[in-house]
C-alpha cells in the first residue's frame, strides 16, 4: 500500500512562492509516476503536473512556467514549487501515484489527504 503525505501548503501573498512535498514510503517514486492536482473552491479537480520515473514532466498549460514539479527518489519525495502565486492558485493540492502517466485523475491510484494553499490578494 502506497501512503503518500503532502506538506507545505498556507497561505501566501500575492506573487509569492510555496514549495509543496509529497513524502511516499520508500522507493515508490522509483516505480510510480507522480502527479499533484488541485481542486478549488466550488470546481473541479484539475491536473497540475506530473513527473515519470524517468523524469520526465508535464504541466497543465495555464500553469507552465510558473509551476515545477521534480522528485528526490532518495527521500522518495517529489516536490511541487509554485512561484509568482495568484489568487486563483488558491487551492487544495493533492498528491497521487500511479502506475502511467496522465492529466486524469484516473490514471492515479494513490491519493494523499491534500494541503491547502491559499494566496491573498
Amino acid at each position: 500500500q502506497v501512503q503518500l503525505v503532502e506538506s507545505g501548503g498556507g497561505l501566501v501573498q500575492f506573487g509569492g512562492s510555496l514549495r509543496l512535498s509529497c513524502a511516499a514510503s520508500a522507493r515508490t517514486f522509483t516505480n510510480y509516476v507522480a502527479a499533484w492536482f488541485r481542486r478549488a473552491p466550488g470546481k473541479e479537480r484539475e491536473f497540475v503536473a506530473f513527473i515519470t520515473t524517468s523524469g520526465s514532466t508535464a504541466y497543465a498549460d495555464s500553469l507552465r512556467g510558473r509551476f515545477a514539479i521534480s522528485g528526490d527518489n532518495a527521500k522518495s519525495t517529489v516536490y511541487l514549487e509554485m512561484n509568482s502565486l495568484k489568487p486563483e492558485d488558491t487551492a487544495v493540492y493533492y498528491c497521487a501515484a500511479g502506475t502511467t502517466w496522465g492529466t486524469r485523475s484516473s490514471a492515479y491510484h494513490y491519493w494523499g489527504q491534500g494541503t491547502q494553499v491559499t494566496v491573498s490578494s
